[in-house]
């Protein structure tokens, strides 16, 4: 329902400034491509509705400190690796970190982030994905919890943010990873 109604209205372009900002521009005009921007106020006014489910309410307290998001969207695209290096091309790669590349059978997937004032703080999150015959470039800014990001994906309903779980997922495997490790490093302490 969510996503829906953010898929109908219309907010209007965003002052925020972002890494991919030439690149919207460029294509903006074109009807090949497909367009969603959401402004602060619509993620205010989400805040606004009656949660009564904590992990919901945690999700809505996330989306509330987001101040924008940007998508810019190609299917049945020719060009879609070609539009997927550019969009690379086009981030100052000291600014952004990456935070996860996805390979799957037909796309290409990236993730980047730049930091916000503040440690742990994240100023903006960068999707660039391209494949055989698509393309899609994401940009969410705002203080970014990044444990709540793949449930704001999976809460708003909007192509694009659906694979912001593999954040998630690949969260929860670094986290598997490392207790395993801690796991072996206690059998070694007790050998020694």
């Amino acid at each position: 329902m969510v996503g829906a109604m953010m898929m109908v209205m219309s907010i209007g372009a965003f002052a925020q400034d972002n890494a991919i900002a030439k690149f919207f521009s460029k294509y903006q005009d074109d009807e090949t491509f497909s367009q969603v921007t959401i402004s602060s106020k619509m993620f205010s006014l989400l805040t606004d509705m009656d949660i009564e489910d904590t992990e919901d309410k945690e999700v809505i307290d996330a989306i509330s400190k987001l101040k924008g998001l940007r998508i810019l969207a190609k299917d049945n695209a020719r060009d879609g690796r070609t539009l997927y290096k550019e969009a690379l091309g086009l981030l100052p790669v000291k600014d952004y970190e990456e935070l996860m590349s996805v390979r799957d059978e037909d796309k290409d997937m990236k993730f980047f982030i730049r930091s916000g004032s503040g440690a742990g703080r994240i100023a903006e999150l960068v999707m660039v994905m391209g494949g055989n015959d698509n393309f899609m470039v994401l940009s969410l800014f705002g203080d970014i919890d990044l444990k709540q990001i793949g449930k704001i994906g999976s809460k708003m309903d909007i192509d694009g943010l659906d694979n912001l779980h593999r954040l998630d997922d690949k969260r929860d495997h670094h986290k598997d990873d490392k207790k395993d490790d801690d796991k072996k490093d206690e059998k070694k302490d007790k050998k020694n």
